[in-house]
């Protein structure tokens, strides 16, 4: 038996009813109301989950498997997403990892390939980046999705070997050699890839300085130390078989400023450090 002294329960107070205004209100209601929550608010791993689980892992009526898959990559590509940045991003993992190797086969040497280089910034943001062969590689998604869609709708349609043409012979050997070049520039510090620029940047004068026949000098002066880098943003490449340009743009205005010749099977790799070579000289030998 339990003997409870009355006095004892008159000398403990009550709890509040109502909390001090100071305190918070107790769970599950902590801050203030957030709002209705909605799918892109998940965490990335979380989004990438249900787009994984978007994909359809038994045969339809009239289809397997894999034509109902490859239907659901050509939605991801086209609608799903472009409703916002979360949806993009998850996306275009499953879409990159998906048809990176069916890329890969069609580089046709001596060219070579690094959509996504290991060297990448951390702070630079996956939907902007500075690869210009990434967007070769989603242009190259885009095409291939279409493509597998129709041939599995209609016998009747045949892949055409020239739909990746453009791809392979002109867009994705330039692309990889504007990056190329971005990296053997940035290390021989004559390009630079800060977008807000420099505190010495070249001037219209010097970053236009071309001879009678619209090609930049590339005479042997000797070389100063306080070459001031050249903006990436403003550089790209006319590209052939047999010569090869760098082209800067500034003030709505293109001038090839680096011409040199290549072979047919020359890599990449040595024509991006031939190109930024006379760009060191180009730089060197003009006005400051």
């Amino acid at each position: 038996m339990v003997i409870v002294e009355e006095k004892c329960m008159q000398s403990v107070p009550p709890p509040p009813y109502f909390p001090n205004a100071s305190t918070l209100p107790p769970p599950p209601f902590p801050g203030e109301h957030r709002g209705v929550a909605k799918p892109s608010d998940l965490p990335p791993h979380l989004l990438l989950k249900i787009v994984y689980m978007t994909f359809p892992q038994t045969p339809g009526i009239d289809e397997g498997k894999i034509e109902r898959q490859r239907k659901t990559l050509c939605w991801l590509s086209t609608q799903l997403r472009s409703v916002n940045r979360s949806f993009y991003i998850a996306c275009e993992h499953v879409l990159r990892s998906t048809y990176l190797p069916a890329y890969n086969s069609m580089i046709r040497p001596p060219y070579s390939s690094d959509p996504f280089p290991f060297s990448s910034s951390a702070s630079t943001s996956s939907c902007d980046t500075l690869q210009r062969e990434t967007k070769v590689l989603d242009l190259f998604i885009a095409l291939k999705v279409h493509e597998d869609v129709m041939v599995d709708d209609s016998s009747l349609h045949l892949e055409r070997e020239d739909s990746f043409k453009d791809l392979f012979d002109l867009m994705q050997p330039r692309s990889r050699l504007e990056d190329l070049v971005r990296h053997y520039g940035v290390r021989e510090g004559v390009v630079h890839t800060n977008p807000h620029g420099v505190n010495a940047s070249p001037s219209s004068s010097s970053m236009f300085r071309v001879n009678n026949s619209g090609i930049g000098s590339a005479s042997t002066s000797k070389w100063t130390s306080d070459l001031a880098p050249v903006p990436f943003s403003a550089l790209s490449i006319s590209f052939s078989p047999r010569r090869v340009g760098l082209v800067l743009t500034a003030s709505g205005r293109k001038r090839t400023i680096v011409d040199v010749a290549r072979t047919r099977d020359e890599k990449l790799e040595v024509t991006a450090k031939k190109l930024v070579l006379q760009l060191k000289v180009w730089l060197s030998d003009g006005p400051r």
